[in-house]
């Protein structure tokens, strides 16, 4: 059963960290989300300006972020003394747990910055885990030709295609989550399989896309959220189409959420911001 639109979230221009300008859609107006995904971010400067101030030292406990860098070279430092270079076509995935205090600066003073950040919620019996997380450069990230032209990069879970079967370099985490990024040539095709039982949406960066049976067009830089069915079918545009595809096992728990501490009741949010105000939060 192909997944046809069930709703469309715009991103909206915002800024973060010291300034940083960015696209959000997920967390953004209303604090819309969908379950286990918190929160996505673009970001997409050539102008210093936009991007140089960067995300000095702050907290995280509770869920899960994921860095995917398109263009540009970012340095991650965290209280646990670990260093970690976000490149081009490099990913970030990491499990903030029960603390965690880093900062992402840039390494760049001119060139294009581009990329984005996911929020993935933890279920509560994780929320508390050790922070850890894992630098994956683009060299390996699995990457495959299409059958119809284009190529798909595997970040996390499975793919299938062209009588092979890869699984990107992310696996072991609750939510099972499917990551990959798409590049279509003009009016070529993208039908996978994504599992029935998981919360489902791509998200469009560059040309044109129509998405569902029949087809729709859907809206450049906006998320699209996937009602059920257990496919995807898409076509791009006569100008090709490149986008993400990320889908997760929903938890079905409560969310409640101050700034960047997602728990599961406001008592643990209180204890959060106790914990770090008494430097408590990591450890």
């Amino acid at each position: 059963m192909i997944r046809n639109i069930q709703s469309i979230i715009p991103s909206i221009p915002t800024s973060d960290g010291a300034g940083v300008k960015l696209r959000r859609s997920l967390g953004g107006q209303g604090n819309l989300r969908l379950d286990p995904f918190l929160m996505l971010d673009e970001f997409s400067s050539n102008d210093p300006n936009d991007y140089v101030a960067g995300f000095p030292s702050h907290p995280h406990r509770g869920f899960e972020t994921v860095t995917y860098m398109l263009e540009g070279h970012m340095l991650h430092e965290d209280h646990l003394g670990h260093q970690g270079h976000l490149k081009s076509g490099g990913v970030q995935w990491m499990t903030a747990g029960r603390g965690i205090i880093h900062s992402e600066m840039p390494q760049q003073v001119s060139g294009a910055m581009r990329g984005f950040q996911l929020w993935i919620n933890l279920p509560a019996k994780e929320k508390m885990k050790p922070a850890a997380y894992q630098d994956i450069q683009e060299e390996s990230i699995p990457k495959l030709a299409l059958t119809g032209g284009g190529s798909v990069k595997v970040i996390a879970g499975e793919f299938k295609g062209l009588g092979v079967s890869v699984h990107g370099p992310i696996s072991g985490i609750t939510t099972a989550p499917l990551f990959l990024d798409v590049h279509l040539p003009a009016n070529a095709m993208f039908d996978h399989a994504v599992p029935s039982e998981h919360h489902a949406f791509f998200y469009v960066y560059e040309g044109d896309l129509d998405c569902g049976e029949p087809m729709v067009s859907v809206p450049k830089q906006a998320v699209v959220v996937l009602g059920k069915g257990d496919r995807l079918k898409v076509k791009a545009g006569p100008m090709g189409a490149q986008f993400i595809v990320l889908a997760a096992l929903p938890l079905h728990e409560p969310i409640v959420q101050y700034g960047p501490f997602v728990m599961n009741t406001r008592e643990e949010i209180e204890q959060a911001i106790e914990d770090y105000q008494n430097n408590l939060l990591v450890g």
